[in-house]
């Protein structure tokens, strides 16, 4: 049974642990914690299996989709697990907290890369388009930037000599800020540039790209991903501009 509070955390839990996950990984953790397996291993386990989503999908037709996605949720497995395995064996770490968010940067990157480069169709037998690879990677980059902005306000806090920041500080200070966040946050569409949700996404699309026979709706993705990626990035550091997070 998972410690209260876990499924329930504001940011630190994602809705598929929530919704489904979290039931499947307990079941692995319990065949876990009486091995030798640590914590660490499984953290880089997970990386490496959100890095493949990348190589996934450039393999053509439904069966790269497909795969990215069997490899996005796997890396969202042992997430849980190997936090639930720290928490049974009680081996916490810097490096293992360090550990766990690179993955998460790496694998969103690695979905969104991945993503621009099957748009750009590598394996087409007409001119290779570098424009949708270029979009991928600035999508990739935004969302980068995204998880760093929330990031670098533990660090610049930390510097400060000021304690971590309280749920109640990172409201925005401006009722129109207030507003305006609480409407992004009740559409969700931020959240298309995240390596689960932009996994789905992709299978989607690759499914009407099928049906039509081209890469149109890929391509459309990518820039409409793109733009998200880099409206997000300039939205959110004004919030948190705007909040108390960094006062």
């Amino acid at each position: 049974m998972h410690p209260a509070g876990v499924k329930d955390r504001r940011s630190g839990e994602h809705w598929g642990g929530r919704l489904y996950m979290r039931e499947i990984s307990l079941r692995i953790t319990r065949l876990l914690v009486g091995t030798k397996v640590t914590p660490n291993q499984l953290t880089y386990v997970m990386t490496v299996a959100g890095v493949l989503a990348a190589p996934a999908l450039l393999v053509p037709g439904l069966v790269g989709p497909v795969l990215a996605v069997v490899a996005v949720q796997l890396y969202l497995l042992l997430d849980c697990v190997d936090g639930e395995v720290a928490r049974w064996k009680k081996q916490y770490s810097l490096a293992g907290v360090y550990l766990d968010r690179v993955g998460a940067y790496l694998c969103d990157a690695a979905v969104l890369v991945g993503f621009g480069l099957r748009a750009a169709d590598l394996w087409g037998s007409g001119r290779i388009d570098w424009l949708w690879a270029f979009l991928g990677t600035l999508a990739a980059l935004g969302a980068i930037l995204i998880k760093a902005e929330t990031d670098l306000v533990g660090v610049a806090r930390h510097q400060a000599g000021m304690p971590v920041v309280k749920d109640a500080a990172a409201e925005p200070r401006s009722s129109g800020m207030a507003l305006a966040r609480r409407a992004a946050a009740a559409l969700k569409f931020h959240r298309l540039v995240l390596g689960i949700e932009a996994s789905l996404l992709i299978l989607v699309l690759a499914v009407l790209d099928t049906v039509r026979g081209d890469l149109f709706f890929s391509r459309l993705g990518v820039a409409v991903l793109a733009g998200i990626a880099l409206l997000q990035t300039l939205l959110h550091l004004v919030s948190i501009l705007v909040s108390s997070r960094l006062r």
